[in-house]
């Protein structure tokens, strides 16, 4: 696969191949035995290669794990069901989708739900077995698909929502929408599977490998000076660089991610390195041979160390780059200036250059429901069936309804507040505060996340209170385990489960999501965390520089010390 050129001493990790290797192999392309498996009966689950392979079709088979136990004592197997994540560029669908899915989550999951996640998509929990086919069937006449936003290839791409600039955001949009089109896998196992398209014999795979790649890769653009996608978060990102309102190109940044193994050393989180600029007409040239180069020297033997933060510490950033250099037949320029200044969404309406109105809707880690007096999933859908723009999902899980013209805000607006989607008395607390899905449907989660998030938020509200700055807040994350999905690493203040009602608690992010925090306390109970909480919030309170932050103030103040790339920096 490593061409002679490019074949370098240390570039290539010796040792047995991760079994991951073999089945990627063995699969024939992604097809595995999946089509077999959807006829087995005596099964609810998938057998173990093709547990494996339908990720790479958008899914993961899970369970209820709170009656895990129940149905062990009844004799029944766990109550396996799929989850779904969709593939949405950039976030954006119609109001005609938005129907589709809803009704399908409310009619044929066991939850009911549809969920926004951190990759700016939305998931379905609780599909069961002889509904997976029909799911992507559903999906596809909505001109929705689900390949490749899970499993070793580039998953979902990521785009600033950004309603305001609104032609700059068309722009960096339909980059988003190239690049995550230019990097799928060929195989059309995706078709012949789930909607029963012609048999294609696949022969190779130009830009993953026949292997595809050694791990999970994500990508994002973004427009400064929002950082609303976390890009030290992923592998590569695109920092657009406009003038005069239009895009000319990016600023290249490799090499990001956040998960991380508890008790190995040999895993940290990482921020992206800064390749260079580059014109826009380079731009599929360079995500396709940052692609091929983490494809041929990423780590194929220690999965734990398989991402490409790895990849560029073994092999060097400069070895590295030279490499997609030569590839792509391109030159990094300078990084052209730019600067993040925030990272959240901006809540409530605003008005775009093109006179159109946005809103910006809440939803707490995403879950979108009919609870008891706050009918959500209701409010939304009769939005749907009236709105003329489109909804976009943001990288913090809440929802804007872009697009809505002068004539029709009120309307808007109307439902909204009638079915609890606009809450004005919501803090910023709870809207600086993130979690991942964790329990009970998360086969990695050690601790709880979505769950716990409310009372984790109503707590850390009461200290703000308490301590006098009620209308001020942290950024704070809670995960139920350390792989990075609700970027609690890129947090001021990050819970990250350890084990039941266990966390460890890292402090010292940034609000712009350009800074790691470092582990301050080890395995210890939420009350421990607010304790250790209610006493540094005092101290930022009684000691704070103007307008600092509380990741800044924990460092300043040498509760921990900043953390910048390496693993020593991380571990120290």
């Amino acid at each position: 696969m490593l061409d002679s050129k490019a074949d370098k001493p240390n570039l290539i990790v010796e040792g047995k191949l991760s079994d991951n290797e073999r089945l990627k192999r063995e699969s024939d392309f992604l097809r595995g035995t999946i089509e077999a498996d959807l006829q087995d009966p005596i099964t609810g689950g998938f057998s173990a290669d093709n547990f494996q392979l339908i990720r790479f079709h958008g899914m993961y088979q899970q369970d209820d794990r709170d009656i895990r136990a129940e149905r062990a004592a009844q004799k029944l197997e766990p109550l396996h069901n799929v989850m779904l994540r969709a593939r949405m560029p950039g976030g954006i669908i119609s109001p005609e989708q938005w129907l589709v899915i809803e009704k399908f989550a409310e009619e044929h999951t066991i939850y009911g739900s549809v969920r926004l996640t951190t990759r700016q998509t939305f998931q379905f929990h609780g599909v069961l077995k002889p509904e997976i086919k029909d799911m992507h069937k559903v999906i596809n006449s909505a001109g929705i698909d689900s390949i490749a936003t899970a499993g070793d290839v580039n998953r979902n791409v990521l785009c600033t929502t950004n309603p305001v600039e609104s032609e700059l955001h068309a722009e960096a949009y339909e980059w988003s929408k190239r690049i995550s089109e230019h990097l799928l896998p060929k195989t059309r196992a995706y078709a012949e599977i789930w909607l029963d398209g012609e048999k294609v014999k696949t022969t190779e795979e130009p830009i993953l490998g026949e292997t595809y790649l050694p791990r999970k890769f994500k990508t994002t653009v973004s427009i400064p000076p929002n950082n609303e996608v976390d890009l030290h978060a992923n592998d590569l990102n695109f920092v657009a660089i406009a003038e005069g309102g239009k895009l000319i190109g990016w600023n290249v940044l490799v090499g990001g991610g956040l998960a991380m193994t508890h008790g190995d050393t040999s895993t940290y989180p990482r921020k992206a390195d800064d390749f260079g600029f580059i014109p826009l007409e380079d731009t599929l040239k360079v995500a396709e041979h940052v692609v091929t180069v983490q494809r041929d020297w990423g780590n194929r033997v220690n999965r734990k160390n398989a991402k490409t933060k790895y990849t560029l510490d073994r092999v060097g950033i400069d070895t590295f780059k030279a490499e997609v250099e030569r590839r792509a037949g391109i030159t990094f320029a300078p990084s052209r200036p730019y600067e993040f200044t925030s990272r959240g969404d901006r809540f409530g309406w605003v008005e775009g250059v093109d006179g159109k109105h946005h809103l910006t809707l809440y939803l707490l880690s995403g879950r979108i429901l009919d609870y008891p007096g706050r009918p959500l999933k209701t409010g939304l859908r009769k939005i749907a069936e009236i709105h003329k723009g489109d909804f976009r999902m943001t990288a913090n899980q809440n929802l804007v309804i872009a697009g809505v013209a002068a004539k029709d805000r009120k309307k808007i607006e109307k439902i909204a507040r009638d079915h609890g989607l606009i809450d004005d008395m919501m803090t910023p607390q709870l809207k600086n505060s993130m979690a991942c899905v964790a329990l009970p449907t998360c086969p990695l989660a050690m601790a709880e996340a979505e769950r716990f998030l409310p009372d984790l938020v109503a707590a850390v509200e009461g200290l703000l209170v308490k301590h006098g700055i009620p209308d001020d807040h942290i950024i704070l994350r809670v995960v139920g385990c350390p792989n990075g999905c609700g970027r609690a690493m890129l947090a001021e203040a990050g819970l990250v489960g350890k084990g039941p009602n266990k966390y460890n608690l890292y402090l010292g992010g940034n609000r712009v999501g350009t800074r790691i925090p470092k582990l301050h306390l080890e395995n210890v109970s939420p009350d421990a965390i607010l304790e250790e909480l209610d006493g540094l919030i005092g101290r930022w309170v009684a000691e704070r520089e103007e307008s600092e932050c509380f990741g800044d103030f924990v460092i300043r103040a040498g509760v921990v010390t900043a953390v910048e790339v390496s693993k020593r920096d991380f571990y120290a």
